[in-house]
């Protein structure tokens, strides 16, 4: 990975609006740094869209967030990487959220994670929401900057 530069992959329900959000910029950051987009409307599935975090956060050395730990996953825990999190649980069909997820750790988030685990094999208590390492490195959440 560039050092200078990072990227994110477009994916499908993506919008350039919702990746902003997601890694807390602007929309018009983006096409600051992605002055091919002309039309803030228009992007396709893997196109490649460069990103750079807020100024004073140092770029990651990583592409997906560690594993925070399961102590992690409390219904107190408000956090972007939860957020984040759910993006990465609809985009594998794993979702059973209402409407959009949000950043506080919910029923909704440990059903849809359940659902994640069950769909790599896991049952009974292995499937129980909470995330673990396993399951969690092969969600593959995106790096969140916070």
């Amino acid at each position: 990975m560039d050092t200078s530069t990072l990227y994110y992959t477009v994916r499908t329900g993506d919008t350039l609006s919702k990746i902003a959000a997601r890694i807390h910029v602007t929309l018009a950051q983006l096409l600051e740094w992605n002055p091919e987009i002309t039309d803030p409307n228009i992007i396709r599935l893997g196109q490649r869209i460069r990103v750079s975090p807020p100024e004073g956060v140092p770029i990651p050395d990583q592409e997906f967030e560690p594993f925070p730990g399961a102590d992690f996953f409390q219904s107190a825990t408000v956090s972007p990487i939860i957020e984040v999190m759910g993006y990465r649980l609809i985009d594998e069909g794993c979702s059973v959220y209402p409407g959009e997820p949000d950043a506080q750790w919910s029923d909704a988030d440990r059903a849809s994670y359940a659902k994640w685990q069950r769909k790599l094999g896991f049952s009974g208590a292995d499937a129980d929401g909470i995330p673990g390492k396993n399951t969690w490195d092969k969600l593959h959440v995106p790096v969140v900057f916070e």
